[in-house]
């Protein structure tokens, strides 16, 4: 099966994570925290890595001399919903609900990450009660 042109593998993802928690960045810049000891082949699996990601959008290049930069065109959190989405459509018809609660029954929940979650679902719920219309 075709990936989306959307999708990005795992050695996609680690250049992301990359450009996320260090902002901007050469391709010499971020070689030398994905490889520390980088070859010349290494530099190049960086390149092509970063032009995959850019075609996909994910990915932007300022073209000023003597290096390109390149920073995430995409937020953490807009891909952490496109792929949650995409995993719920293919394995929960389209409904994020299976999937959150197996991962909360499973994993569990920090009380930070319980009151976090009630915070958010009130919100949703007073956020959906101001859009009710005249009944």
């Amino acid at each position: 099966m075709a990936r989306t042109p959307q999708d990005v593998t795992d050695a996609e993802l680690a250049l992301l994570q990359v450009l996320w928690d260090s902002g901007a960045a050469t391709i010499r810049q971020l070689t030398d925290v994905l490889y520390p000891a980088g070859s010349a082949a290494q530099y190049a699996t960086v390149q092509k890595l970063l032009e995959r990601l850019e075609s996909k959008g994910c990915v932007r290049r300022e073209r000023t001399p003597p290096a390109h930069i390149f920073t995430a065109a995409i937020a953490r959190e807009d891909l952490i919903g496109r792929r949650l989405r995409d995993m719920a459509e293919k394995l929960c018809g389209g409904s994020l609900t299976p999937l959150l609660t197996h991962l909360v029954r499973t994993r569990g929940l920090t009380t930070r990450e319980r009151q976090e979650l009630r915070d958010l679902i009130d919100e949703l719920g007073s956020k959906s009660k101001g859009k009710k219309g005249p009944h």
